[in-house]
């Protein structure tokens, strides 16, 4: 469990966060223009930016730009300085690889790099791209980059179930979550379409579902650095920049209607929805079964599912809901918990003890 707001963190913990602020202090700053499909736009949306900075008077360059760009790319690019890619064959395969020598000789204040999920030739310095990228940032050089939802490791499955399709290359997402800044490039799906004809684009709908995918990301990234950004400056963090939603299970739970009023409000609001219960010794069959069945419909309807283990049912919940940044708590009840005199029920304790989040109550399946 993650440490309560009135914590201390541990000695490692506090080490981490020294070692990733001085690290930050010389790096290059980074931002990513994120895609959710192929000629969305990112590449003319970063070059042009690339433009403008020049135009305010910085040190920009071209590290990287992808084989075969569209005219009104190549026009922005001849207007800016290119530290041309070495170009390496290598089993039949031509490949082009970032000059890192001669940008770090360069060393400009900002550098414009195209397809980060790019793989390297054997033998490289680097295997892939995005490493390149690192070291530019960690020379003190700025770069801008772009990629598509489909080229994030920790996506494709998701990807691959949307479209029937698997990228090749892949950048992975812990590098994302470096960035200090990203931008979905956010055109319509109808505009696409409309922009490129069917072909071996995705249709429509799965258009939608990716465009999902990767706002839902941009915003998961920014939320999480917020929090690590909070919490490295002694700030108790109790709330997030989206919808986290969290529904608790238990054998008598009415699953249903609340796992899918929770799916309603995360897709509503472009948040997340989690389910959880809390392991309990000796449950009968039925009701291990009851509770199977709800874990079911949990992943079915795309909750991320979490077992937890404690004594104390509260406090378990208490602890898991501060560690995940929710916003709202579904949880269930039965109107017997509400006849007891003079007897605070564990609802009772819940809400008392929820200064963090919302508590939304569901009447248990009776019987």
């Amino acid at each position: 469990m993650a440490n309560r707001p009135d914590q201390r963190p541990d000695p490692e913990e506090l080490l981490r966060r020294v070692q990733a602020e001085e690290r930050r202090a010389g790096r290059g700053r980074l931002k990513v223009f994120l895609g959710y499909a192929p000629r969305v736009g990112k590449s003319l949306r970063m070059f042009d930016e690339g433009r403008r900075r020049k135009l305010r008077g910085e040190d920009v360059v071209v590290g990287a730009v992808q084989g075969n760009v569209t005219p009104d790319v190549r026009e922005i690019v001849s207007r800016l300085e290119v530290v041309a890619c070495i170009r390496e064959r290598h089993a039949g395969r031509m490949y082009e690889v970032i000059d890192l020598t001669t940008l770090f000789r360069r060393h400009p204040g900002v550098c414009l790099i195209d397809e980060l999920a790019y793989d390297n030739p054997p033998g490289s310095r680097n295997p892939q791209r995005w490493q390149d990228v690192q070291e530019l940032l960690d020379r003190g050089i700025a770069v801008i980059t772009a990629v598509n939802v489909q080229h994030i490791r920790e996506q494709q499955d998701r990807v691959e179930q949307i479209t029937g399709k698997r990228a090749a290359q892949s950048a992975p997402e812990e590098f994302l979550r470096e960035a200090d800044e990203i931008e979905v490039v956010d055109a319509p799906p109808e505009a696409l379409l409309d922009r490129t004809g069917q072909g071996k684009m995705p249709d429509a709908h799965q258009l939608a579902e990716l465009r999902e995918l990767a706002l839902l990301l941009a915003a998961d990234v920014v939320d999480r650095q917020l929090h690590e950004y909070l919490a490295a400056h002694g700030v108790a963090v109790r709330w997030g920049t989206q919808e986290r939603i969290l529904v608790c299970l238990t054998p008598r739970s009415n699953a249903a209607q609340m796992l899918r009023s929770g799916q309603r409000n995360a897709l509503r609001f472009h948040g997340a929805l989690l389910a959880a219960y809390v392991e309990q010794q000796g449950l009968p069959p039925h009701d291990r079964e009851r509770l199977e069945s709800h874990l079911a419909l949990a992943r079915e309807l795309g909750a991320e599912v979490h077992c937890l283990e404690g004594t104390d049912f509260v406090e378990t919940i208490l602890d898991f809901a501060r560690e995940q940044r929710i916003t709202q708590l579904f949880l269930g009840h039965t109107n017997r918990e509400r006849r007891i005199w003079l007897s605070r029920t564990p609802i009772d304790r819940l809400i008392d003890a929820a200064d963090d989040f919302d508590v939304r109550l569901f009447p248990h399946q009776e019987g």
